[in-house]
């Protein structure tokens, strides 16, 4: 957050992107962690600041693994942005596609 906040590199982000995360931080799980008003602010924050980006209409499928990563995929290509994710399917295919895990990308950035 701070190396963004900071002007480190630009945050793209979308709509759909966005309500899934609302959605996200509002699980129990997640709840007992972050309060509510923390997590609408993070949102609005994001959506102030983020570069907004229009949702893939019918993205194609690539990750046969997890096709609702798919979405993520192609909001990251148009957008012509490095899509950096934990998750395991995703990085599989980062000798295909710009993806990597939050700590190459921040290393990239010469932030640890």
């Amino acid at each position: 957050m701070r190396s963004w906040l900071s002007g480190a590199f630009d945050l793209v982000v979308s709509d759909k992107l966005l309500a899934e995360l609302e959605r996200a931080l509002a699980y129990p799980k997640l709840g007992e962690r972050i309060e509510r008003e923390e997590a609408a602010e993070l949102v609005d924050l994001l959506r102030r600041h983020g570069e907004m980006a229009t949702d893939p209409a019918d993205p194609p499928v690539i990750c046969s693994a997890d096709p609702d990563d798919d979405y993520l995929i192609a909001l990251a290509e148009n957008a012509r942005a490095i899509l950096v994710s934990g998750d395991r399917h995703l990085l599989d295919l980062r000798n295909q596609l710009p993806v990597c895990s939050a700590a190459t990308f921040l290393a990239s950035l010469g932030t640890t």
